[in-house]
């Protein structure tokens, strides 16, 4: 897993509360002894939350006990949709957790899958009236994931097309001894790489390859094993002749063309895709955050605020091809487009008539409101990445 990837799901194995409406309970275990306050649901093979009495309205927290040998996933969901209210992964034999969901009027059922038995679903609990309650996220359907995992694969293909014919161009440019139009060159196709929304692994071992830094590496800066975009960046803006960047640069072309040919087998089933497109469209400002808006992955250009653009750009693709997808399952929707715009502007506003300002020259106001507006787009993004979360195998 690249540095970019470290991020993770570390929603892992924690209660997943999927929209407002879902409070956010702690994960922590409670030994199975212990006494324990709100509604004990106990799981196993054989059972999945037959022990919920008298269901009414309210801010309910259930104390989810597995008395089986293996773990399991346990699911409250929408007895007619199959909207999931909340979730809990991996709970382990003998430990309990807690899980607090707001119920109103409907049906409701406990769903548990302990990965080898198939899934089990409780008894259906109905609550009549017409009390307010959490809204369930639906699971896609078939035909919805296809058609955004595809528009994915369509966009992702595309770019790296687009950024292999840009980096001939750098190569041409470097050959050429013409290293100002090197450095523009660079820009434009380091640009068109960071539109495709890697992130979280996408791309493996290639992302390290194409655009890894010299962060962790023995020589630094001068370890002749760096390569990529940063490689040649560094060279560009410190004085290095062009003989000494060629052979990054031709590696470069290289690399994007060996990727393009092993991307579509880095594709997982269509659910999984859905998962990481779902992550990936939080996780890519996440890490503008710490990279590009900090100015910590400037190489001397001094164009990490035009990454952090170029990521923007990307976030708004991934939430194009979710679109169909979040209309009807994520009210704060609008917001996100809205402190999208908000950051964008701010963002923008570092591109002067000479070119983009590097991020450590910005003031301390802009820099605070830049780094207002990101954290509030990366909270608004984070809900996403759990509502399509799918397990490791189909």
């Amino acid at each position: 897993m690249t540095r970019r990837g470290l991020a993770g799901r570390a929603m892992g194995a924690a209660v997943l509360c999927l929209l407002p409406g879902c409070s956010g309970a702690s994960a922590g275990h409670v030994p199975a002894a212990a006494t324990v306050s709100g509604t004990l649901i106990t799981v196993s093979a054989n059972a999945c939350g037959s022990s919920w009495r008298h269901p009414s309205p309210g801010l309910w927290t259930f104390q989810v006990h597995n008395a089986g040998t293996s773990a399991v996933d346990v699911s409250l969901t929408n007895a007619g949709t199959g909207g999931v209210y909340g979730e809990i992964e991996g709970l382990g034999p003998g430990t309990t957790r807690p899980m607090t969901v707001s119920v109103g009027s409907g049906t409701y059922a406990f769903q548990c899958d302990n990965g080898s038995d198939g899934e089990l679903t409780g008894p259906t609990a109905t609550i009549a009236g017409h009390a307010p309650g959490g809204t369930a996220v639906v699971p896609a359907g078939v035909g919805q994931t296809l058609t955004a995992v595809t528009s994915e694969r369509t966009y992702v293909e595309r770019g790296l097309a687009t950024t292999a014919r840009q980096a001939g161009a750098l190569l041409t440019d470097i050959q050429e001894d013409d290293l100002t139009a090197a450095r523009s060159a660079w820009l434009t196709a380091h640009l068109s790489w960071e539109r495709l929304g890697s992130a979280y692994g996408m791309f493996a071992d290639y992302d390290d390859e194409i655009d890894g830094t010299a962060a962790g590496l023995p020589g630094g800066v001068s370890d002749p094993s760096w390569a990529g975009f940063y490689r040649i960046e560094y060279g560009l803006w410190h004085g290095q002749p062009a003989a000494a960047l060629e052979g990054p640069a031709r590696r470069l072309g290289q690399d994007i063309g060996e990727l393009r040919t092993a991307y579509p087998g880095m594709i997982g089933y269509p659910q999984q895709a859905l998962s990481d497109l779902a992550l990936r469209t939080h996780e890519i400002l996440e890490h503008a955050m710490r990279f590009q808006l900090s100015g910590a992955d400037d190489y001397g250009s001094g164009t990490t605020l035009a990454t952090a653009a170029a990521n923007i750009d990307a976030t708004r693709a991934q939430l194009g091809m979710l679109r169909s997808l979040l209309v009807t399952r994520y009210p704060d929707l609008p917001s996100v487009y809205s402190t999208l715009d908000r950051l964008q502007r701010l963002v923008d506003a570092g591109k002067a008539a000479k070119g983009w300002m590097p991020a450590r020259t910005l003031s301390t106001a802009e820099r605070e409101d830049i780094d207002s507006a990101a954290a509030e787009c990366v909270q608004l993004l984070a809900p996403i990445a759990a509502m399509f979360e799918a397990s490791p195998t189909p």
